[in-house]
C-alpha cells in the first residue's frame, strides 16, 4: 500500500509539473496593440524624431537613402509598407520589454513586438504608410502614416 500511494503522488506531481509547464508552452501572441513611426533617417537630416504623431516631417529629407523607422507591438500579419503606393522593403527585429523599456531581444526574453526599418531605396518624398492586422482575436488592423519631404 506504502508504494502504492508513493506512485500515486509521484504521478500527481508529475502531472501537476506538465500541466503547470502547459500554459507557459501554449502562451498565446498578444495581438497589435500599437504601431508608430519612431523616425526618419536621411544624408541631408540626419535622425529625426517623429514619433509624436505629426503628419509630415519638420526637415526636407529629399534625396536618396532615406531610412524609416516603425514600431509594432503585438503580433501582426504581413504589414502592407508603401511610400505613394509603391511597395517599400525592410527588415526587422525582435524587441523585448526589460522592466518598462523596450530593448533588442538577445538569446532571452519575451517578444513583445518588432521594430521595422524600410528603406525607400531612391524614392526621395511622398506619403509612407503602414499597416499590419492582427495574427490572432480580435483580428484588429492599425496603421500610421507620414509625409515624407
Amino acid at each position: 500500500m506504502h508504494s502504492t500511494i508513493k506512485a500515486m503522488t509521484l504521478a500527481v506531481v508529475a502531472s501537476s509539473l506538465w500541466l503547470g509547464a502547459a500554459p507557459a508552452m501554449a502562451r498565446s501572441a498578444p495581438p497589435l496593440s500599437q504601431v508608430e513611426i519612431l523616425k526618419v533617417e536621411s544624408p541631408s537630416c540626419g535622425l529625426e524624431d517623429v514619433s509624436d504623431g505629426r503628419d509630415k516631417t519638420a526637415c526636407d529629407h529629399q534625396g536618396p537613402n532615406i531610412k524609416v523607422y516603425v514600431l509594432e507591438i503585438g503580433y501582426g500579419r504581413q504589414p502592407r509598407v508603401a511610400l505613394d503606393g509603391f511597395e517599400v522593403n525592410g527588415t526587422r527585429a525582435a524587441v523585448c520589454e526589460e522592466g518598462s523599456s523596450l530593448v533588442p531581444c538577445g538569446n532571452s526574453g519575451i517578444t513583445v513586438g518588432y521594430i521595422y526599418t524600410f528603406d525607400l531605396a531612391g524614392k526621395q518624398e511622398g506619403t509612407f504608410t503602414f499597416s499590419n492586422t492582427s495574427l490572432n482575436a480580435p483580428g484588429n488592423s492599425m496603421s500610421a502614416q507620414i509625409y515624407i519631404k
